[in-house]
């Protein structure tokens, strides 16, 4: 993409002379109409992609704030907003890194505990593990027809390259304070023993799922948990049966349940977006939303962060 940008620019500048080009900026949030008529409000929010917590930038300027100061920045507009009396989210992601899927969990169950406005989540074409865990902090789960969703549960991808580097003539030299400071490296086994320490670990974050999940889904008795949370996904059908979801259904009735939990018989639809986004209906898209995969992640999404990271994630 950049080297796109400055075979461009170069262009112009030898054929114009000159360029002038818009940098973009980051803005504040502005509301959208987007729907219907009445004093009440019902706000429209999405979570779309992979779930990072990175800036989104262009030729390394920020361009669009980390997902957790979004998702904060519109939920304390909508609770400054008195008119804006249910949120509906929609989740559209096989979910990302436990703290960014954990702080949004929170930052929602803190708004409707200070505001006690309704949310409900409206699930899309896939919302699975992190994406489903942030879901379960809506007081009603709607999926739509063919929704992927469940894949309860934690992974730490790690790959053992030492018999492959060993071939091409290249060794591990790693120095270290204590043997267990290179856990989970490529260059080496795994030893027994950090097997246990990382199993440990992947044992603690996914019981804080489940108690995320038994705190936003009360239908669900626990003993029944150990079953559903084995790291499978669910149909739309299947997750209604187990009662992972309340209903099935478009947007469109995610926003009609939203307006009977509110109490509220119409209702104004809105949105926020930054400058310079375009919504014209329920379906528009977040302004820079990340790409989901379903075969595999984009490794990009990764760079920059060395070692293993904890995951609320499902990756066929």
């Amino acid at each position: 993409m950049r080297k796109i940008f400055l075979i461009i620019l170069s262009i112009s500048f030898f054929v114009e002379g000159c360029v002038s080009i818009n940098i973009p900026r980051v803005g504040p949030l502005t509301e959208h109409r987007i729907d219907g008529t009445g004093a009440d409000k019902i706000l429209i929010m999405d979570i779309s992609g992979i779930i990072l917590d990175k800036e989104e930038d262009f030729m390394s300027l920020r361009t669009m704030p980390r997902l957790t100061a979004r998702i904060k920045e519109e939920l304390d507009k909508a609770s400054e907003d008195s008119r804006v009396m249910a949120v509906v989210l929609r989740v559209n992601s096989p979910g990302g890194t436990v703290t960014t899927c954990d702080i949004i969990n929170h930052e929602l169950k803190k708004f409707k505990q200070k505001t006690g406005k309704i949310v409900v989540a409206e699930l899309m074409d896939v919302a699975a593990s992190g994406g489903y865990y942030i879901a379960a902090a809506s007081d009603r789960i709607v999926a739509h027809p063919t929704t992927i969703t469940g894949s309860i549960g934690v992974v730490a991808y790690n790959i053992n390259a030492s018999g492959l580097l060993e071939k091409i003539g290249i060794t591990n030299e790693t120095i270290k304070s204590g043997d267990k400071k290179d856990i989970g490296s490529p260059l080496r086994p795994m030893t027994d023993e950090e097997r246990k320490i990382l199993q440990g670990i992947i044992d603690s974050l996914y019981s804080r799922f489940l108690d995320a999940v038994a705190e936003g889904r009360k239908e669900i008795a626990k003993e029944e948990f150990k079953g559903i949370a084995d790291g499978r996904v669910y149909t739309a059908e299947q997750a209604l049966k187990i009662k992972l979801i309340d209903r099935i259904g478009y947007l469109d009735d995610a926003i009609e349940l939203a307006k009977s939990e509110a109490g509220i018989k119409d209702a104004t639809i809105v949105t926020y977006a930054r400058p310079g986004s375009y919504r014209s209906n329920i379906y528009s898209a977040w302004d820079m939303p990340s790409i989901i995969n379903l075969v595999n992640i984009d490794a990009g999404s990764f760079m920059g962060f060395p070692g293993i990271r904890f995951m609320y994630l499902w990756m066929p």
